[in-house]
């Protein structure tokens, strides 16, 4: 092969090897540490750089993005000495790349000891309950910490998260046990608030319901009583509008008489003492009407004709007078019987459209 040839090949490996040398991509997010011959020279930014082939060479490369990274269950002993598992959650990213690479060795390992270290202190001064409800306040504090402490490793803490806090199984049976036992008590007050919600409502529905009952028996008994008093009203006007006398009187009792005797259930008929009395008086005044009337004829002899005729128009007379008072003393104790039914009817009628009282639930 011509020297010639192999020298341009020669001299063109050199100079590609020479631009690839140069040349560096920095991808988005990332950090190059550039160090000149074993010392930190400058941190290469994204995109296109160029450095000394030989003289500076790459020491680390950074991700500058939010990270996470989530640490193995750690045995922490809380104030009143149980042992429970904490799991933590961290989220960090690096602000520094050169002193996340020369401050510390390994800051991953160095936060977790951190994490590990704070968990402790902060933990052992609460007991086991404080710690299951303080979750916001452990997070606060161990942020704190860290934030404090990787600041100088060039390293922003932007969130500290427990994920997880396990107590040991017996203390787990107990708070079961207990949350069941509160479960219960609660259950039990409900119910008996129920109870007695339910006691208070049925009682009002029936303290109503006796008050309308009672106002529906007080307007029946006032329209009732109403009526009756009408009735008695109209049969006091009719007597003294027609001028019963107490033969007409004693005529109306003997008629009232058999309807004493009237109902089915009866077995005996009690007579009152009037009633004699009543017969002596209707007997007294037919007597009266008798002896109104001129004298017979002497024994023997017939009455004539215009003795009979003089005779009788005076008893119809007298007669046809009570017939009257007693019929119409019998209108006015229709009328009132009437009045007493219509009474009746509506008394009736406004105590079965009274208003009930409100029913009581589950009534």
């Amino acid at each position: 092969m011509d020297p010639v040839v192999i020298l341009a090949l020669v001299a063109a490996l050199v100079v590609v090897f020479l631009v690839a040398a140069t040349v560096r991509i920095v991808p988005q997010a990332r950090r190059y540490n550039i160090e000149r011959f074993g010392r930190y020279h400058r941190t290469l930014q994204p995109g296109l750089n160029l450095v000394i082939p030989v003289a500076d060479r790459i020491n680390t490369r950074l991700d500058v993005r939010e990270q996470v990274y989530s640490s193995d269950p750690r045995p922490v002993i809380t104030e009143d000495n149980l042992v429970v598992n904490i799991d933590t959650v961290l989220y960090y990213q690096i602000t520094d790349p050169r002193a996340a690479a020369y401050e510390v060795a390994d800051y991953l390992q160095a936060i977790d000891q951190l994490t590990v270290t704070t968990l402790r202190n902060v933990i052992g001064s609460m007991d086991l309950e404080e710690t299951l409800t303080s979750r916001e306040e452990i997070n606060s504090r161990l942020r704190a910490v860290l934030d404090d402490a990787t600041g100088k490793w060039g390293i922003r803490v932007n969130r500290v998260e427990i994920k997880a806090i396990d107590p040991p199984a017996t203390i787990k049976e107990a708070m079961e046990k207990q949350m069941r036992a509160e479960r219960d008590k609660r259950a039990a007050i409900l119910h008996a608030e129920g109870d007695r919600q339910a006691k208070i409502l049925t009682a009002e529905g029936t303290r109503q319901k006796d008050i309308l009952e009672a106002q529906g028996a007080q307007q029946a008994m006032i329209l009732r009583a109403d009526g009756e008093a009408k009735a008695v009203e109209l049969v006091f006007q009719a007597v003294h509008r027609n001028n019963a006398d107490a033969k007409v009187l004693a005529y109306k009792y003997l008629e009232t008489l058999p309807h004493l005797a009237g109902s089915d259930n009866n077995t005996f008929w009690v007579i009152p003492g009037e009633l004699t009395e009543a017969i002596r008086t209707v007997s007294r005044a037919f007597g009266e009407q008798a002896g109104e009337a001129p004298a017979p004829a002497a024994q023997g002899e017939e009455p004539g004709p215009a003795e009979e005729e003089r005779r009788t128009p005076e008893l119809d007379t007298g007669w046809s007078a009570t017939l009257n008072a007693a019929e119409a003393a019998d209108e006015a104790g229709k009328q009132a019987a009437a009045a007493v039914s219509d009474a009746k009817a509506e008394a009736e009628a406004a105590q079965s459209t009274a208003p009930r009282g409100r029913q009581a639930p589950g009534g």
